[in-house]
């Protein structure tokens, strides 16, 4: 599971390193070192333009959880932070985001936490871990849209864009930690991961990968994080590792 994450990048870190990309100042996101679901996060994506017919690649605030088009309402959210890639291409929730509204959500790591067992003076806690590849991961996402019946269709704030981060079984050092981890896209395969033209699962499939196979770098930062109001570079500071699990 991947259920909180930093994301730091700024849209013309992304240009370096993707390219041309479209997005308005006015929705760019504020640096958050502790992104919570339902919140809003960053996503790079691709639309057709109507008025020129072009497919652009736009970078857009969507909020983390999806809810599915034929959503009753978006209650739910908060259970489809993540989609599992074993079976993204053929659960109702996902299976239509995944054949044509596919995304990337930059991260710089993300959190997960073993609990650490009692001892005489000391209750049992949560100790949190942040894991990361020491660069920047593009996390392997899908979006949805919903629209509020309660609304006219052509009412901006009827619609409601959503997204989810695909997950897989950890492996190597993330499995540590936490048996599920993010899966990435590689910038190379941007084209056709975001590109909705390409639906076939076996090839979107081929291009999800452990980010740096696995061999995350692991490290012990402090319990402050738990709590999603606690927000700020300090959240990455290096802690006492209680369990050992740290690189």
């Amino acid at each position: 599971m991947c259920g909180r994450f930093v994301s730091t990048t700024t849209p013309q870190d992304l240009v370096s390193l993707l390219g041309e990309l479209r997005w308005d100042p006015a929705e760019t996101l504020a640096p958050s070192w502790n992104v919570a679901p339902t919140d809003p996060v960053p996503a790079v994506l691709e639309r057709l333009d109507r008025d020129t017919g072009e497919v652009l690649r736009q970078l857009r605030p969507l909020r983390w959880g999806l809810v599915p088009s034929w959503s009753k309402d978006p209650s739910g959210a908060a259970r489809m932070i993540n989609a599992r890639s074993e079976t993204v291409d053929t659960k109702p929730a996902f299976r239509k985001a995944f054949a044509a509204r596919r995304c990337v959500i930059p991260a710089d790591g993300y959190y997960e936490w073993r609990e650490v067992p009692a001892t005489d003076d000391r209750r049992k806690y949560k100790q949190p871990y942040f894991l990361s590849t020491g660069g920047l991961m593009l996390m392997a996402g899908l979006y949805e849209f919903w629209r509020d019946p309660s609304r006219p269709e052509d009412d901006p704030l009827a619609w409601l864009a959503t997204a989810t981060v695909i997950t897989t079984d950890a492996t190597d050092s993330a499995g540590r930690v936490h048996d599920r981890m993010p899966l990435t896209i590689a910038p190379g395969d941007l084209p056709t991961w975001l590109s909705p033209g390409h639906t076939e699962p076996a090839e979107l499939h081929h291009l999800l990968r452990r980010p740096a196979d696995g061999a995350l770098r692991v490290r012990a930062v402090p319990p402050t994080v738990n709590s999603v109001r606690n927000n700020g570079p300090e959240l990455l500071a290096t802690a006492p590792d209680p369990l050992g699990l740290a690189d």
